[in-house]
């Protein structure tokens, strides 16, 4: 099945659009309406990432199924598209889930592997939310550095099987697909 890309930078909306577009993929669905399952990547490290949680959460419709899994999503998708009729995903987001990889001191490439090879076969609209990182500044540390960089490259990877690829700019998305160059 398809795999919709949305990527922006930090309060672009690209979150807000995610969901949104989840809502809209599940009601269009071929016969009976999907369900829609979050799959949160996020870690609560702090008082403030609690409560940023919770916004989140109480903006989520309340049919949705909220799955936390910050180091093996790939393990949820495969799990996922055994049922019936498999449901609607939005991952939100590889930024979080890269830094939980490293910070795991993972595998990073062979998790990355992992990750599209469990995407690209599941077998229902899947939705993954990333960062854009890579427009600001070189970042002053090495470990910083490398995060950019794997980030990058997997946002690369991604977008290379997305069937869609979306920037979200001020709230507006901007379908890349649409405006990529032939060469």
């Amino acid at each position: 099945m398809a795999i919709t890309f949305v990527l922006g930078g930090a309060r672009s909306g690209k979150s807000a659009f995610a969901e949104h577009f989840a809502s809209k993929v599940s009601k269009s669905s071929v016969g009976e309406p999907r369900s829609v399952v979050y799959l949160a990547t996020a870690k609560v490290l702090d008082d403030e990432m609690k409560e940023r949680i919770a916004i989140h959460q109480a903006d989520r419709p309340r049919d949705w199924t909220t799955i936390e899994e910050a180091l093996d999503p790939q393990n949820i998708l495969q799990k996922l598209s055994q049922r019936p009729v498999p449901p609607v995903i939005l991952i939100d987001c590889l930024s979080l889930l890269l830094s939980n990889w490293m910070f795991a001191h993972c595998d990073v490439q062979a998790q990355i592997e992992s990750f599209l090879a469990a995407s690209l076969e599941y077998p229902a609209p899947l939705i993954v939310v990333s960062n854009e990182v890579g427009s600001g500044i070189v970042p002053a540390d090495a470990l910083t550095r490398k995060y950019r960089d794997w980030l990058g490259w997997f946002n690369q990877s991604v977008a290379r099987v997305a069937k869609s690829v979306l920037l979200v700019v001020a709230g507006v998305p901007v379908d890349l697909r649409k405006l990529e160059a032939k060469w």
